[in-house]
C-alpha cells in the first residue's frame, strides 16, 4: 500500500497522478479546459513526515512555456499561509521534459503549486473588505460563462480615470497578490498615497478578471478555453463576456491611465510592457509611459528596465492585447507589468523567491509611483 496520496480536486487545482511508488510520484498537468495551454500546477500531498517525497511532473516540453521549467523552484507550503520554494531540477530528456520537486515535510501534509494560490474564497474576502471600506463603490460588471459575478471596485474623487486590473491569465495568482496590496493600500485612510491618488483620481479595480479560470485551475484562459488578452479588439458575450463587461464599462468611464497586472514564466525579473506600435501613437503618450517606468524603477529593485519583450514596429501592435487596445482606444497611457514565477534573477531571496508578499509590496510600490507620476516630473 503506497504511503503518498495526492489531491487536486479543489478550487485551482491540478494535476494528474500517472502512478505512484513508495515515496515517489509520476504526475503530469491537465490541459485548460478546450485549449491546449497548461503550465499551472496545484495538489495536496500526503506522505510521511520526515521522509524525502520526490514529485515528478512530466510531458513539460509540450507545456505553454517550456522555458519557465529551467532555473524554477516549486512552491511549498504545509499551512497554505506560508509558501517556500522546493528544490526542483528540470530534465528536457526525461519524459518529455520533467520537474523534479523534493521536499522533506516536518508534518504530514503539504501542498504544491506553480505559484502561491490565490483562492477564490480569498477573492470574495477582498472584494469583501474593500467593499465595506468608506468611499469604495462596488460595480457588478457582468457575469462569467460559470455564473460568477465579474466584481469591479471604484473609488476616488479626482477627474483622472485609473483603471488597474488583473488576472487575465488565471494562473498568473501574482497579479491578485499584486491587488490585495494595492487595496490594502488605497482602502487605509491613513496612508498618504492612497489619500493622495483618491483626491487626483477616479480609480476603478477588477481584482480578477477571470473568476471561472481561477477556480478550473487553467493556466491562460477562461472556461471556454478563451485567451481573454486576444479578444480586446473584438471581445463577444460567447467567448469572452470578462473582457466585454470590463471594456464596456471603460467606455463609459474613459481611461487615462491603465496598469494591465500579469506574470512571466520564463523571465527572471519584474518589468513593464507598453504600447508602441499602435496606430495613433503619440511621443507625449510614449513619454508618459518611459516617465512611470523610470519613476518605478528608482522606488524599487525589485523592479528593472533591462529584461522584458521585443517592441512593436509602428503601426504593428496587436489591438487584440489590452495594453494596446486601450492605448488606441483612449489614448492612454497603458501598461503590462508583469511578475516571474522564478525568483528575480538579480535580487534573489534564497526561502521564498518571488513571493506573495513581495508581490503586495510591488502593489504598493506602483500606486506611490502613480502618485508621483501624477505630480507630473521624475526629476
Amino acid at each position: 500500500m503506497t504511503s503518498l496520496h495526492i489531491d487536486a480536486g479543489f478550487d485551482s487545482g491540478n494535476i494528474e497522478v500517472l502512478g505512484t511508488e513508495g515515496a515517489t510520484a509520476r504526475l503530469a498537468i491537465r490541459r485548460d479546459h478546450q485549449s491546449d495551454f497548461f503550465q499551472w500546477f496545484h495538489f495536496r500531498v500526503a506522505a510521511q513526515a520526515g521522509e524525502e517525497v520526490v514529485l515528478k511532473i512530466t510531458g513539460l516540453n509540450a507545456s505553454a512555456y517550456p522555458g519557465g521549467w529551467p532555473d524554477y523552484d516549486a512552491c511549498v507550503s504545509e499551512d497554505r499561509d506560508y509558501w517556500m520554494r522546493a528544490a526542483s531540477s528540470f530534465d528536457k530528456d526525461e519524459d518529455n521534459g520533467t520537474l523534479t520537486i523534493r521536499h522533506l515535510p516536518a508534518s504530514d501534509l503539504f501542498w504544491v503549486a506553480y505559484f502561491a494560490p490565490f483562492s477564490m474564497e480569498r477573492h470574495h474576502d477582498l472584494v469583501a473588505d474593500a467593499a465595506a471600506s468608506e468611499g469604495v463603490d462596488y460595480v457588478r460588471l457582468g457575469t462569467t460563462l460559470d455564473g460568477q459575478p465579474i466584481d469591479c471596485l471604484e473609488m476616488g474623487e479626482g477627474d483622472t480615470q485609473v483603471w488597474l486590473y488583473a488576472r487575465q491569465h488565471p494562473g498568473e495568482t501574482q497579479a491578485e497578490w499584486w491587488m490585495e496590496g494595492a487595496l490594502e493600500c488605497l482602502t487605509d485612510p491613513a496612508d498618504p498615497v492612497a489619500r493622495a491618488l483618491r483626491k487626483r483620481c477616479r480609480l476603478h479595480i477588477v481584482p480578477n478578471c477571470n473568476p471561472d479560470g481561477s477556480r478550473r485551475g487553467h493556466l491562460r484562459t477562461n472556461a471556454v478555453g478563451t485567451n481573454l488578452n486576444r479578444e480586446w479588439h473584438e471581445p463577444s458575450a460567447e467567448k469572452s463576456p470578462e473582457v466585454l463587461a470590463i471594456r464596456n464599462r471603460m467606455d463609459q468611464t474613459g481611461v487615462d491611465f491603465a496598469m494591465d497586472v500579469h506574470a512571466d514564466e520564463a523571465i527572471p525579473a519584474v518589468f513593464l510592457a507598453g504600447f508602441e506600435g499602435i496606430p495613433s501613437w503619440k511621443e507625449e503618450q510614449g513619454a508618459g509611459f518611459d516617465r512611470y517606468q523610470r519613476i518605478l524603477d528608482r522606488r524599487t529593485p525589485d523592479f528593472q528596465t533591462k529584461l522584458g519583450y521585443p517592441k512593436a514596429n509602428p503601426g504593428k501592435a496587436n489591438l487584440s492585447m489590452s495594453t494596446n487596445q486601450i492605448a488606441e482606444r483612449f489614448g492612454a497611457v497603458a501598461m503590462t507589468l508583469e511578475m516571474p514565477y522564478k525568483d528575480i534573477a538579480a535580487f534573489p531571496e534564497p526561502e521564498q523567491g518571488f513571493s506573495p508578499e513581495r508581490c503586495k509590496l510591488l502593489g504598493r510600490e506602483c500606486l506611490a509611483a502613480l502618485a508621483e507620476w501624477l505630480e507630473g516630473s521624475d526629476a
